[in-house]
């Protein structure tokens, strides 16, 4: 898999900075797709930074060119024709790590690592999935390593289109019955190490971490300066867009902006 950009400047001509994640768009999900759709045909942003799951699955780039795929060229679609008039960067999450070079070329878009740090505003943003630092999930961290292994991806991408779907499938249900399991124990999503956000800031010199991935948007202080800001999840309930906005007087402005 390409490697993505570490570090970004944001170019001076840009004022409107917009960040979502965990969309989880599917074809079954008709209500999310308008919205997301009519977002991406409104949106004033300048650049549109894609922080993880954009999509519930992705087992592949030859899903854009399948036959009976047309949600998934539909979508690629839909970010191209944004990527006309703003910039598009995209961050690998945990149901869609294998987005490749394929897909950034038809939407115009770019890679970021994870995390990425982004200077804005005259201050350094760390731009991260999430997934990473929920250092209490050991069980989803060992997955991780694995499916994110060079061997791994590309044993996984040899095999046809419609295998790969069967596993995914397969995954997602085991991934269903170990979340179910975590509620019943009462634990929920799970959540960011506090101190492993406060040492990831530390270690890229910035204030604030943006992420997703665990479905509880909200704002935390993190003390002696530091926060992470937590991006919404969209489903029938919520859809919502961090937008940070810089200002001609050098102020940076955080607005948290509901679709629905």
């Amino acid at each position: 898999m390409t490697a993505g950009l570490r570090e970004l400047d944001a170019p001076e001509p840009w004022r409107t900075l917009d960040f979502i994640s965990d969309l989880h768009l599917h074809a079954g999900d008709a209500q999310t797709l308008a919205v997301w759709r009519d977002y991406m045909a409104r949106t004033p942003a300048d650049a549109l930074f894609i922080l993880g799951d954009l999509f519930e699955v992705w087992v592949g780039d030859d899903l854009l060119h399948a036959p009976e795929q047309d949600f998934a060229a539909e979508c690629a679609n839909v970010l191209r024709a944004s990527g006309q008039r703003l910039a598009l960067f995209f961050m690998h999450g945990n149901r869609d790590f294998l987005l490749g070079p394929q897909f950034l070329a038809h939407c115009q878009g770019r890679l970021l690592s994870d995390p990425c740090v982004l200077t804005a505003g005259g201050q350094r943003w760390l731009l991260a999935h999430g997934d990473a630092l929920c250092l209490d999930d050991r069980s989803y961290l060992d997955f991780r390593a694995q499916v994110r292994s060079e061997r791994w991806q590309q044993a996984f991408l040899s095999k046809p289109l419609a295998q790969r779907q069967d596993i995914a499938r397969q995954m997602r249900t085991q991934s269903q019955q170990q979340q179910a399991e975590r509620w019943t124990r009462g634990e929920g999503y799970a959540e960011v190490d506090a101190q492993a956000a406060r040492q990831a800031l530390q270690d890229a010199r910035a204030h604030t971490l943006i992420h997703g991935h665990t479905h509880r948007p909200a704002r935390h202080d993190l003390g002696d300066g530091l926060a992470r800001e937590v991006l919404s999840d969209w489903d029938a309930q919520r859809a919502e867009v961090l937008r940070l906005s810089l200002t001609a007087q050098g102020h940076c402005v955080l607005q948290r902006l509901p679709l629905l």
